[in-house]
């Protein structure tokens, strides 16, 4: 697959109509793919108001749980404890297939075996969305192009220390606070994209 770009996950805590709102603002600056994520929340027809949304711009939705199938998204998105890599690729047939590695090339290796289709590494900078999480270094990036997926830097991304995360090797941005807190959602997503241009 390719995936090269802002991947922008929805923020927790934002109420339905205001998250379709600013949805559609990502959707207009050029979001790559949207990640949809409400964890022990998940609502199956704010999903599938976003899935539609996504596909009227052509752009991948994903889920992280099993609303994937239910929704109509374009894939799954699975962390470290949500279930088993290649029973998913088996379920999800020809479907995106995306999973968090942390800090560890050797998880990254077991994933791309067991049948994902795209690694995210991180947290690669401190994170107000997840202030424990591990970090992971950057070094990593350059470690795992061997693998052959796109690699996705996550964790405390700003348009500031974006530019260290590509010379490094990442394929796509996923980002939270900073596309979704800022002012012009819309506009952040265009700033963004501008990172990815030659």
């Amino acid at each position: 697959m390719r995936l090269r770009g802002l991947y922008a996950i929805t923020p927790e805590h934002t109420e339905r109509v205001m998250l379709r709102r600013q949805v559609a603002q990502a959707l207009e600056g050029g979001i790559a793919m949207l990640q949809y994520r409400r964890k022990g929340a998940q609502d199956a027809g704010e999903a599938r108001e976003l899935a539609t949304l996504c596909r009227r711009s052509g752009v991948p939705f994903i889920v992280n749980d099993d609303l994937a199938l239910a929704c109509g998204a374009d894939g799954l998105h699975l962390g470290g404890e949500d279930g088993d890599i290649a029973a998913a690729r088996m379920e999800l047939g020809d479907k995106l297939l995306g999973v968090s590695c942390y800090d560890s090339l050797d998880a990254a290796r077991a994933a791309v075996a067991a049948g994902a289709d795209y690694i995210a590494f991180g947290s690669v900078f401190a994170s107000p969305t997840k202030p424990g999480a591990v970090r992971a270094p950057l070094s990593l990036f350059a470690e795992a192009r061997a693998l052959g997926v796109p690699l996705v830097a996550i964790g405390g991304i700003t348009l500031e220390n974006a530019p260290q995360l590509l010379a490094a090797g990442a394929d796509g941005l996923a980002v939270i606070s900073d596309l979704f807190d800022a002012p012009d959602i819309a506009g952040r997503a265009r700033a963004y994209g501008k990172l990815f241009r030659p």
